[in-house]
Protein backbone atom coordinates (compact mmCIF):
# COMPACT_ATOMS: atom_id res chain seq x y z
CA UNK A 1 0.00 0.00 0.00
CA UNK A 2 3.10 2.27 -0.08
CA UNK A 3 5.28 3.52 -2.87
CA UNK A 4 8.61 2.40 -2.98
CA UNK A 5 10.82 5.27 -1.99
CA UNK A 6 13.38 6.67 -4.66
CA UNK A 7 17.13 7.01 -3.65
CA UNK A 8 16.65 10.61 -3.90
CA UNK A 9 14.32 10.18 -0.80
CA UNK A 10 16.41 7.45 0.97
CA UNK A 11 19.90 10.02 0.79
CA UNK A 12 18.16 12.64 2.09
CA UNK A 13 16.62 11.15 5.20
CA UNK A 14 19.85 9.64 5.62
CA UNK A 15 21.63 13.15 5.37
CA UNK A 16 18.80 14.76 8.02
CA UNK A 17 19.54 12.02 10.51
CA UNK A 18 22.91 13.52 10.47
CA UNK A 19 22.10 17.26 10.45
CA UNK A 20 22.79 19.99 12.92
CA UNK A 21 20.47 20.43 15.49
CA UNK A 22 19.16 21.05 19.06
CA UNK A 23 19.62 17.95 20.62
CA UNK A 24 16.38 18.16 22.10
CA UNK A 25 14.82 17.76 18.54
CA UNK A 26 17.41 15.15 16.77
CA UNK A 27 15.18 11.79 18.48
CA UNK A 28 12.30 13.44 17.16
CA UNK A 29 13.51 13.68 13.39
CA UNK A 30 15.11 10.37 13.73
CA UNK A 31 12.04 8.72 15.00
CA UNK A 32 9.94 10.15 12.02
CA UNK A 33 12.31 9.29 9.39
CA UNK A 34 12.31 5.40 10.74
CA UNK A 35 8.74 5.77 10.38
CA UNK A 36 8.58 7.00 6.63
CA UNK A 37 11.48 4.96 5.88
CA UNK A 38 9.45 2.11 6.49
CA UNK A 39 5.83 3.07 5.24
CA UNK A 40 6.65 5.36 2.63
CA UNK A 41 4.30 7.35 0.54
CA UNK A 42 0.73 6.31 0.40
CA UNK A 43 -0.97 5.14 -3.26
CA UNK A 44 -4.92 5.31 -4.14
CA UNK A 45 -5.49 1.65 -2.24
CA UNK A 46 -5.16 4.05 1.04
CA UNK A 47 -8.48 4.88 2.12
CA UNK A 48 -7.58 8.52 2.71
CA UNK A 49 -5.63 8.90 -0.23
CA UNK A 50 -7.51 6.72 -3.15
CA UNK A 51 -8.86 9.67 -4.76
CA UNK A 52 -5.74 12.05 -4.76
CA UNK A 53 -2.68 10.51 -6.47
CA UNK A 54 0.66 11.75 -5.12
CA UNK A 55 2.96 9.15 -7.25
CA UNK A 56 4.28 12.21 -9.05
CA UNK A 57 5.66 13.60 -5.71
CA UNK A 58 7.14 9.67 -4.79
CA UNK A 59 9.12 9.50 -8.28
CA UNK A 60 10.57 12.88 -8.85
CA UNK A 61 13.86 13.84 -7.66
CA UNK A 62 13.30 17.00 -5.69
CA UNK A 63 16.50 18.92 -4.48
CA UNK A 64 16.34 21.19 -0.95
CA UNK A 65 15.58 24.85 -2.17
CA UNK A 66 18.49 27.02 -1.67
CA UNK A 67 18.50 30.54 0.47
CA UNK A 68 17.19 33.66 -2.36
CA UNK A 69 17.27 37.43 -2.56
CA UNK A 70 14.22 39.29 -2.32
CA UNK A 71 13.48 42.29 -1.67
CA UNK A 72 10.49 44.30 -0.15
CA UNK A 73 9.14 44.73 -3.44
CA UNK A 74 8.67 41.15 -4.43
CA UNK A 75 6.32 40.77 -1.01
CA UNK A 76 3.98 43.88 -2.29
CA UNK A 77 1.37 41.90 -3.62
CA UNK A 78 0.98 39.18 -0.85
CA UNK A 79 1.09 42.25 1.59
CA UNK A 80 -2.68 42.90 2.20
CA UNK A 81 -1.65 46.62 1.91
CA UNK A 82 -0.64 46.04 5.21
CA UNK A 83 3.72 46.06 5.67
CA UNK A 84 3.39 47.04 8.90
CA UNK A 85 2.06 43.99 10.24
CA UNK A 86 3.91 41.93 12.48
CA UNK A 87 5.55 39.32 10.41
CA UNK A 88 8.08 36.20 9.20
CA UNK A 89 9.32 35.98 5.39
CA UNK A 90 10.46 32.60 5.12
CA UNK A 91 12.20 31.70 1.07
CA UNK A 92 12.34 28.65 0.27
CA UNK A 93 11.81 27.43 3.30
CA UNK A 94 14.23 29.43 4.71
CA UNK A 95 13.90 32.79 7.35
CA UNK A 96 14.48 35.95 5.75
CA UNK A 97 15.38 38.44 8.45
CA UNK A 98 15.89 41.70 6.32
CA UNK A 99 12.24 40.92 5.14
CA UNK A 100 10.50 40.19 8.53
CA UNK A 101 9.06 42.45 10.96
CA UNK A 102 9.31 41.63 14.35
CA UNK A 103 8.17 44.29 16.80
CA UNK A 104 8.33 44.85 20.59
CA UNK A 105 5.27 44.25 21.21
CA UNK A 106 4.41 43.09 25.07
CA UNK A 107 3.98 39.77 25.46
CA UNK A 108 4.22 38.70 21.71
CA UNK A 109 7.04 36.67 20.27
CA UNK A 110 7.89 35.58 16.94
CA UNK A 111 11.29 33.29 16.75
CA UNK A 112 12.81 30.35 14.67
CA UNK A 113 15.02 27.78 15.55
CA UNK A 114 18.54 28.80 16.36
CA UNK A 115 17.81 32.16 17.25
CA UNK A 116 16.79 33.26 20.81
CA UNK A 117 15.31 31.55 23.59
CA UNK A 118 13.60 28.28 22.22
CA UNK A 119 11.89 27.31 25.16
CA UNK A 120 8.71 27.63 23.27
CA UNK A 121 9.94 25.14 20.48
CA UNK A 122 11.21 22.68 22.96
CA UNK A 123 7.60 22.43 24.84
CA UNK A 124 5.58 22.02 21.73
CA UNK A 125 7.41 21.73 18.88
CA UNK A 126 6.66 18.14 16.72
CA UNK A 127 4.85 17.56 20.10
CA UNK A 128 1.37 17.67 18.59
CA UNK A 129 0.92 17.35 14.87
CA UNK A 130 1.53 12.99 15.12
CA UNK A 131 3.75 11.61 12.40
CA UNK A 132 1.73 9.01 12.36
CA UNK A 133 -0.83 11.43 11.04
CA UNK A 134 0.42 11.36 7.38
CA UNK A 135 3.36 10.20 6.08
CA UNK A 136 4.22 14.30 4.83
CA UNK A 137 3.68 14.78 7.91
CA UNK A 138 6.91 12.12 9.10
CA UNK A 139 8.96 13.21 6.00
CA UNK A 140 8.43 16.97 7.12
CA UNK A 141 9.51 16.24 10.71
CA UNK A 142 12.36 13.96 9.73
CA UNK A 143 13.96 16.84 7.26
CA UNK A 144 12.87 19.76 9.86
CA UNK A 145 15.75 22.61 10.34
CA UNK A 146 14.43 25.36 9.92
CA UNK A 147 11.15 26.42 11.74
CA UNK A 148 9.30 29.50 12.96
CA UNK A 149 6.81 30.08 15.64
CA UNK A 150 4.46 32.46 17.16
CA UNK A 151 4.08 32.72 20.95
CA UNK A 152 1.33 34.66 22.68
CA UNK A 153 1.23 35.27 26.34
CA UNK A 154 -1.85 34.65 28.79
CA UNK A 155 -4.22 37.32 28.74
CA UNK A 156 -1.79 39.42 25.71
CA UNK A 157 -4.44 41.00 22.75
CA UNK A 158 -2.38 41.00 19.68
CA UNK A 159 -4.39 44.04 17.76
CA UNK A 160 -2.35 43.56 14.85
CA UNK A 161 -3.13 40.02 12.36
CA UNK A 162 0.44 38.30 12.62
CA UNK A 163 1.60 37.51 8.70
CA UNK A 164 3.71 34.26 7.73
CA UNK A 165 5.06 34.30 4.49
CA UNK A 166 6.33 31.52 2.83
CA UNK A 167 7.75 32.57 -0.61
CA UNK A 168 9.26 29.88 -3.21
CA UNK A 169 11.08 31.36 -5.72
CA UNK A 170 13.40 30.01 -8.43
CA UNK A 171 11.71 26.85 -7.94
CA UNK A 172 12.46 24.10 -10.44
CA UNK A 173 12.98 20.67 -9.36
CA UNK A 174 13.39 22.01 -5.46
CA UNK A 175 11.59 20.62 -2.44
CA UNK A 176 10.89 22.82 1.06
CA UNK A 177 9.14 21.51 3.87
CA UNK A 178 7.68 24.98 5.95
CA UNK A 179 7.27 24.33 9.89
CA UNK A 180 5.19 26.18 11.55
CA UNK A 181 4.27 26.52 15.20
CA UNK A 182 1.40 28.76 17.10
CA UNK A 183 1.11 29.08 20.94
CA UNK A 184 -1.71 31.05 21.80
CA UNK A 185 -1.98 31.18 25.80
CA UNK A 186 -4.45 30.67 28.41
CA UNK A 187 -7.01 33.95 27.69
CA UNK A 188 -4.93 35.51 25.29
CA UNK A 189 -6.33 36.61 21.13
CA UNK A 190 -4.81 36.75 18.02
CA UNK A 191 -5.36 36.50 14.36
CA UNK A 192 -2.57 34.52 12.30
CA UNK A 193 -2.53 34.68 8.33
CA UNK A 194 -0.41 32.06 6.77
CA UNK A 195 0.28 32.44 3.07
CA UNK A 196 2.07 30.03 0.77
CA UNK A 197 3.04 31.94 -2.72
CA UNK A 198 5.27 31.57 -5.40
CA UNK A 199 6.97 34.05 -7.52
CA UNK A 200 7.88 31.38 -10.35
CA UNK A 201 3.99 30.77 -11.26
CA UNK A 202 4.99 28.32 -14.49
CA UNK A 203 7.58 26.06 -11.94
CA UNK A 204 7.01 22.61 -10.35
CA UNK A 205 8.14 22.22 -6.96
CA UNK A 206 6.91 20.40 -4.10
CA UNK A 207 6.02 22.00 -0.87
CA UNK A 208 4.87 19.98 2.51
CA UNK A 209 4.10 22.36 5.22
CA UNK A 210 3.03 21.42 9.08
CA UNK A 211 1.48 23.70 11.53
CA UNK A 212 0.97 22.60 14.48
CA UNK A 213 -1.80 25.72 16.42
CA UNK A 214 -1.98 25.13 20.78
CA UNK A 215 -4.42 27.24 22.46
CA UNK A 216 -4.87 27.90 25.95
CA UNK A 217 -7.64 27.95 27.92
CA UNK A 218 -10.01 30.72 27.14
CA UNK A 219 -7.94 31.48 24.54
CA UNK A 220 -9.11 32.84 20.96
CA UNK A 221 -7.14 32.33 17.49
CA UNK A 222 -8.34 33.95 14.07
CA UNK A 223 -6.07 31.68 11.63
CA UNK A 224 -6.51 31.86 7.93
CA UNK A 225 -4.40 29.87 5.51
CA UNK A 226 -4.17 31.62 2.16
CA UNK A 227 -2.57 28.59 -0.63
CA UNK A 228 -1.99 30.71 -4.24
CA UNK A 229 0.95 28.16 -5.45
CA UNK A 230 2.24 27.53 -9.08
CA UNK A 231 -0.53 25.38 -10.53
CA UNK A 232 2.56 23.18 -11.36
CA UNK A 233 3.17 22.76 -8.02
CA UNK A 234 2.98 19.58 -5.60
CA UNK A 235 1.76 21.15 -2.04
CA UNK A 236 0.79 18.72 0.33
CA UNK A 237 0.16 20.72 3.76
CA UNK A 238 -1.03 19.48 7.74
CA UNK A 239 -2.40 21.71 10.01
CA UNK A 240 -3.10 19.89 13.89
CA UNK A 241 -5.02 22.45 16.21
CA UNK A 242 -5.45 20.95 20.00
CA UNK A 243 -7.58 23.22 22.55
CA UNK A 244 -8.27 24.19 25.74
CA UNK A 245 -11.69 24.56 27.96
CA UNK A 246 -13.26 27.92 26.60
CA UNK A 247 -11.10 28.61 23.59
CA UNK A 248 -12.14 29.62 19.94
CA UNK A 249 -10.88 28.76 16.78
CA UNK A 250 -11.77 30.21 13.73
CA UNK A 251 -10.22 28.85 10.93
CA UNK A 252 -9.97 29.75 6.86
CA UNK A 253 -8.93 28.35 4.39
CA UNK A 254 -7.88 28.93 0.28
CA UNK A 255 -6.85 26.75 -2.42
CA UNK A 256 -6.13 28.75 -5.46
CA UNK A 257 -2.97 26.86 -6.83
CA UNK A 258 -1.13 23.23 -7.42
CA UNK A 259 -1.32 21.02 -9.73
CA UNK A 260 -2.12 18.16 -7.19
CA UNK A 261 -3.05 20.08 -3.47
CA UNK A 262 -3.77 18.82 -0.51
CA UNK A 263 -4.66 19.63 2.81
CA UNK A 264 -5.10 18.14 6.26
CA UNK A 265 -6.92 20.20 8.99
CA UNK A 266 -7.25 18.16 12.56
CA UNK A 267 -8.48 19.75 15.35
CA UNK A 268 -9.10 18.18 18.40
CA UNK A 269 -11.24 19.59 21.04
CA UNK A 270 -9.69 18.66 24.47
CA UNK A 271 -11.96 20.32 27.10
CA UNK A 272 -15.95 21.47 27.59
CA UNK A 273 -17.17 24.25 26.01
CA UNK A 274 -14.79 24.91 22.79
CA UNK A 275 -15.72 26.33 19.61
CA UNK A 276 -14.40 25.33 16.53
CA UNK A 277 -15.31 27.01 13.10
CA UNK A 278 -13.85 25.76 9.72
CA UNK A 279 -14.24 27.57 6.84
CA UNK A 280 -13.16 27.41 3.43
CA UNK A 281 -12.83 27.71 -0.12
CA UNK A 282 -11.08 25.77 -3.45
CA UNK A 283 -10.81 26.91 -6.45
CA UNK A 284 -9.48 24.45 -9.53
CA UNK A 285 -9.21 24.77 -13.44
CA UNK A 286 -7.35 22.96 -15.93
CA UNK A 287 -6.18 19.71 -14.85
CA UNK A 288 -5.68 20.99 -11.09
CA UNK A 289 -6.52 18.27 -7.88
CA UNK A 290 -7.21 19.86 -5.28
CA UNK A 291 -7.85 17.51 -1.80
CA UNK A 292 -9.44 18.98 1.79
CA UNK A 293 -9.49 16.33 4.62
CA UNK A 294 -10.64 17.47 7.89
CA UNK A 295 -10.84 16.08 11.06
CA UNK A 296 -12.78 17.47 14.08
CA UNK A 297 -12.71 15.77 17.28
CA UNK A 298 -15.18 15.74 20.08
CA UNK A 299 -13.64 14.33 22.61
CA UNK A 300 -15.55 15.99 25.82
CA UNK A 301 -19.05 17.55 26.64
CA UNK A 302 -20.28 20.72 25.74
CA UNK A 303 -18.38 21.80 23.04
CA UNK A 304 -19.79 23.18 19.25
CA UNK A 305 -18.08 22.43 15.75
CA UNK A 306 -19.39 24.28 12.74
CA UNK A 307 -17.95 23.86 9.18
CA UNK A 308 -18.59 24.86 6.01
CA UNK A 309 -16.56 24.23 2.73
CA UNK A 310 -17.10 25.17 -0.96
CA UNK A 311 -15.49 24.28 -3.98
CA UNK A 312 -16.39 26.50 -7.90
CA UNK A 313 -14.25 23.78 -10.33
CA UNK A 314 -13.63 24.84 -14.15
CA UNK A 315 -12.11 22.24 -16.72
CA UNK A 316 -10.93 18.68 -16.11
CA UNK A 317 -10.08 19.98 -12.70
CA UNK A 318 -11.13 17.53 -9.20
CA UNK A 319 -11.63 18.70 -6.29
CA UNK A 320 -12.11 16.09 -2.95
CA UNK A 321 -13.41 16.68 0.41
CA UNK A 322 -13.44 14.49 3.17
CA UNK A 323 -14.52 16.04 6.57
CA UNK A 324 -14.71 13.84 9.48
CA UNK A 325 -16.53 14.16 12.94
CA UNK A 326 -15.92 12.11 15.55
CA UNK A 327 -18.15 12.41 18.95
CA UNK A 328 -17.03 9.98 21.76
CA UNK A 329 -19.54 8.42 24.24
CA UNK A 330 -18.60 11.38 26.90
CA UNK A 331 -18.93 14.17 24.48
CA UNK A 332 -22.62 15.00 25.21
CA UNK A 333 -24.74 18.08 24.46
CA UNK A 334 -22.23 17.98 21.18
CA UNK A 335 -23.13 20.68 18.72
CA UNK A 336 -21.51 19.74 15.28
CA UNK A 337 -22.85 20.59 11.99
CA UNK A 338 -20.82 19.94 8.56
CA UNK A 339 -21.60 21.58 5.32
CA UNK A 340 -20.10 20.84 1.50
CA UNK A 341 -20.58 22.50 -1.25
CA UNK A 342 -19.36 22.19 -4.97
CA UNK A 343 -20.21 24.49 -8.09
CA UNK A 344 -19.50 22.54 -11.96
CA UNK A 345 -18.52 25.10 -14.30
CA UNK A 346 -17.55 22.48 -16.99
CA UNK A 347 -18.67 19.02 -18.36
CA UNK A 348 -15.39 17.96 -17.59
CA UNK A 349 -14.77 18.89 -14.06
CA UNK A 350 -15.33 16.41 -11.16
CA UNK A 351 -15.72 16.43 -6.97
CA UNK A 352 -15.58 13.17 -4.80
CA UNK A 353 -16.89 13.97 -1.75
CA UNK A 354 -17.37 12.28 1.34
CA UNK A 355 -19.01 14.25 4.86
CA UNK A 356 -19.32 11.59 7.90
CA UNK A 357 -20.05 11.58 11.50
CA UNK A 358 -18.82 8.82 13.61
CA UNK A 359 -21.50 9.03 16.70
CA UNK A 360 -21.03 7.54 19.85
CA UNK A 361 -23.09 9.14 22.50
CA UNK A 362 -26.82 9.86 22.37
CA UNK A 363 -27.69 13.50 23.94
CA UNK A 364 -26.33 15.69 20.58
CA UNK A 365 -26.76 17.97 17.39
CA UNK A 366 -25.23 16.57 14.46
CA UNK A 367 -25.84 17.09 11.27
CA UNK A 368 -23.92 17.17 7.66
CA UNK A 369 -24.59 17.27 3.94
CA UNK A 370 -23.06 17.82 0.31
CA UNK A 371 -24.39 18.90 -2.55
CA UNK A 372 -22.94 18.96 -6.47
CA UNK A 373 -24.49 20.93 -9.13
CA UNK A 374 -24.19 23.57 -11.87
CA UNK A 375 -25.32 26.73 -12.07
CA UNK A 376 -29.10 28.07 -11.06
CA UNK A 377 -30.44 28.21 -14.66
CA UNK A 378 -33.63 29.97 -13.34
CA UNK A 379 -31.36 32.15 -11.36
CA UNK A 380 -29.51 32.92 -14.99
CA UNK A 381 -32.69 33.25 -16.77
CA UNK A 382 -33.88 35.49 -14.34
CA UNK A 383 -30.86 37.67 -14.86
CA UNK A 384 -30.87 37.80 -18.79
CA UNK A 385 -34.08 38.76 -18.73
CA UNK A 386 -33.40 41.91 -17.02
CA UNK A 387 -30.34 42.80 -19.36
CA UNK A 388 -27.42 41.46 -17.72
CA UNK A 389 -25.06 39.83 -20.19
CA UNK A 390 -24.77 35.42 -19.72
CA UNK A 391 -20.87 36.50 -19.59
CA UNK A 392 -21.62 39.01 -16.49
CA UNK A 393 -24.79 37.03 -14.82
CA UNK A 394 -22.22 33.52 -14.98
CA UNK A 395 -19.46 35.63 -13.32
CA UNK A 396 -22.20 36.93 -10.77
CA UNK A 397 -23.70 33.83 -10.16
CA UNK A 398 -20.70 32.36 -9.22
CA UNK A 399 -19.13 34.70 -6.96
CA UNK A 400 -22.16 34.44 -5.25
CA UNK A 401 -22.04 31.50 -4.42
CA UNK A 402 -18.23 32.00 -3.35
CA UNK A 403 -18.82 35.29 -1.25
CA UNK A 404 -20.52 33.03 1.89
CA UNK A 405 -17.64 31.83 2.86
CA UNK A 406 -15.37 34.95 1.84
CA UNK A 407 -17.54 37.24 4.08
CA UNK A 408 -16.33 34.45 7.24
CA UNK A 409 -12.63 35.83 7.16
CA UNK A 410 -12.37 38.36 10.32
CA UNK A 411 -9.60 40.11 9.20
CA UNK A 412 -11.01 42.55 7.13
CA UNK A 413 -7.78 43.96 4.84
CA UNK A 414 -7.48 39.68 4.24
CA UNK A 415 -11.23 38.94 3.19
CA UNK A 416 -10.97 42.58 1.00
CA UNK A 417 -8.02 41.13 -0.94
CA UNK A 418 -9.08 37.78 -1.52
CA UNK A 419 -12.56 38.73 -2.23
CA UNK A 420 -11.00 41.29 -5.01
CA UNK A 421 -8.72 38.39 -6.72
CA UNK A 422 -11.41 35.91 -6.61
CA UNK A 423 -13.54 38.08 -8.00
CA UNK A 424 -10.55 39.03 -10.30
CA UNK A 425 -10.15 34.90 -11.73
CA UNK A 426 -13.95 34.43 -11.80
CA UNK A 427 -13.64 37.23 -14.89
CA UNK A 428 -11.07 35.82 -16.52
CA UNK A 429 -11.87 32.39 -15.99
CA UNK A 430 -15.66 32.25 -15.85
Amino acid sequence: MTQVLTRSYLDELGAAAEAPGPAWLAPLRRQAADYFAAVGFPTSRHEEWRFTNVAAIARATFQPAAPAPLDEADLVPFGFGHPEWPRLVLVNGHLAPALSRIPALPGLRLGSLGQGDEAVAVRHLARHAPIEGTPFVALNTALLKEAVWVHVAPDTKVEQPIHLVHVTTEAAGTAVHPRTLIVVERGARASVVESYVTLDAGERYFSNAVTEVVLGENAWLEHARIQRESERAFHVGFTHVDQARDSHYRSFTLAMGGAVARHNLHARLGASNVETLLYGLYLTRGEQEVDNHTAIFHDHPDCRSWEVYKGVLEGRSHAVFNGKVFVRPEAQRTDAKQTNRNLLLGDGARVDTKPQLEIFADDVKCTHGATVGHLDQTALFYARSRGVPMAEARRLLTYAFAAEVLEEIAVEPVRLELERQVLDRFERGV
